[in-house]
């Protein structure tokens, strides 16, 4: 349930072609950069405003007059960016999503219909589609001692090479408010967090990750 196409389904992003040339999502992280710039530099300029250099939004989307977006970035169609939010830049943002107030996202793609809506932190992550982080809850992408980020999978740990990465959420995710994403967390489709969590793993597809990091599968409804 790690894979790039365990965790999304492409169709919800723009980034499709582009991630499917990895098996997992954060071997993405360090060209989401040249991707952005690559994708606008293509995208019709009957639908997108090129903002300014390398910032590129759709004619849809609403952008508040106090947000920041930094180079490079796309914003798609529908897509709100509420007052106060902070694109750093390198951020892919799918159609029909929200970005709250004084959100920060820095290095991330979001796909289709994902919700960032009050006081998030979003650093080197993949948001799937339909995911959503609760009010106050972040991903945290650099571990204390400034090692390498390891992905602690239930068949052994996988080594990232990555200093900096912080979540992959997949498709249809909740997260609960104030919880915390550690370095190198993957959340399986379908998955809730309780609020106030600190999560670290890998938490599977259709599970619940409940008060005192126990998890346990969603009842059939």
């Amino acid at each position: 349930m790690l894979s790039i196409h365990e965790l999304y389904d492409l169709s919800h992003t723009m980034a499709a072609d582009y991630l499917s040339g990895f098996t997992y999502p954060w071997e993405a992280l360090g060209g989401i950069k040249s991707l952005i710039v690559s994708l606008g530099e293509k995208l019709d300029p009957d639908e997108y405003r090129e903002v300014s250099p390398q910032v590129w939004v759709h004619k849809t989307a609403k952008v508040a007059p106090t947000a920041f977006l930094g180079a490079p970035c796309i914003i798609g169609a529908e897509t709100e960016v509420r007052h106060c939010a902070f694109i750093r830049g390198a951020a892919l943002v799918g159609e029909h999503c929200v970005v709250g107030n004084s959100v920060e996202l820095k290095n991330v793609i979001l796909f289709d219909n994902v919700q960032t809506p009050h006081y998030n932190y979003v650093g080197d992550s993949i948001l799937g589609y339909k995911s959503h982080m609760g009010a106050g809850s972040i991903t945290s992408n650099v571990k204390q001692d400034q090692r390498p980020v390891v992905v602690h999978a239930p068949e052994g740990n996988m080594e990232t090479g990555l200093k900096k990465f912080g979540a992959m959420l997949g498709d249809f995710v909740e997260v609960g408010c104030n919880s915390v994403l550690n370095p190198g967390t993957v959340i399986g489709r379908h998955s809730n967090i309780y609020p106030l969590s600190s999560v670290r793993g890998v938490v599977p597809e259709n599970h619940i990750w409940k008060t005192g990091s126990v998890v346990v599968p969603k009842k059939a409804r």
